[in-house]
């Protein structure tokens, strides 16, 4: 059973924004559970793998400025915690400002350090998508190999996000390059020259885990696993604009291996 949080003041949900990738989940053969109560280790044992996707605390729904305090309590924390370490599976995925800091205390018990900002690659341009492929930030591991050549991903595109530091131990997917910074404004898409920056080289945009008899998977991005359009003009987002036509598969990859589908063991 995959479980997809819905208690945390989430902006992506199994029947909102992240409808499309339920469903892709669900053609893939996996049950969906919505998950509309606080994390307990009583309820966390019925899933294999839980799906957290831009979590917020309570104050900033509706409210993109600082402080942007856990989405989490320290029992929630240690209960997803105990689940993992047991053999559960976590995703957990956050965009940019405000969601690494409703995400970032869960992300930081398993060594994961967000930047609570918006991410910008060295070599990405304005106004498109930030694409990554092997030799520049797309890295050559299971979830990119797949169980064959079917389902190899040369090419992954992502929306914006957030990067984060991951520990020595976890392998990554998503790198940022030479000259990537991360803007952290006081209130979300407000920025000004005094904007802080901070340097996001060899961070990443999403790594992988094991602790103990589970599996974690963090990514700076939600949008890049979903498909929406986007602004006035309505532009493709995520799973279905033209430069993300991999995406699909490198989420299939990820669920493959947080739930040790054979051939994606190691």
């Amino acid at each position: 059973m995959v479980g997809i949080d819905e208690a945390h003041y989430n902006f992506h949900t199994a029947t909102g924004r992240y409808q499309p990738f339920a469903k892709l989940l669900m053609r893939d053969g996996y049950r969906i559970a919505r998950v509309k109560k606080t994390f307990s280790e009583e309820q966390l044992k019925h899933l294999k793998v839980l799906v957290i996707a831009n979590p917020l605390h309570r104050r900033n729904n509706r409210n993109w400025k600082l402080p942007t305090p856990s989405a989490f309590s320290e029992e929630e924390i240690a209960a997803v915690n105990t689940w993992v370490k047991n053999g559960g599976s976590l995703f957990l995925m956050a965009d940019h400002m405000p969601f690494p800091g409703g995400a970032g205390a869960l992300a930081e018990s398993f060594g994961f350090t967000f930047s609570n900002g918006y991410a910008n690659p060295g070599k990405s341009g304005r106004g498109g998508p930030d694409l990554f492929k092997f030799g520049s930030g797309l890295e050559n591991c299971a979830i990119t190999q797949g169980r064959n050549e079917k389902e190899a991903v040369t090419s992954v595109a992502t929306f914006t996000g957030s990067a984060f530091k991951p520990p020595e131990d976890a392998i990554q997917v998503l790198v940022f390059g030479k000259g990537s910074r991360s803007r952290e404004p006081r209130e979300a898409w407000k920025f000004s020259r005094g904007t802080p920056q901070v340097s996001i080289d060899g961070w990443c945009q999403g790594a992988i885990m094991e602790v103990g008899e589970g599996r974690v998977a963090i990514f700076g991005e939600a949008g890049m696993f979903t498909a929406q359009l986007a602004g006035n003009s309505q532009r493709r987002m995520g799973m279905s604009a033209p430069e993300a036509k991999q995406n699909f598969q490198l989420l299939l990859n990820l669920m493959h291996w947080l739930t040790k589908v054979p051939g994606m063991e190691e």
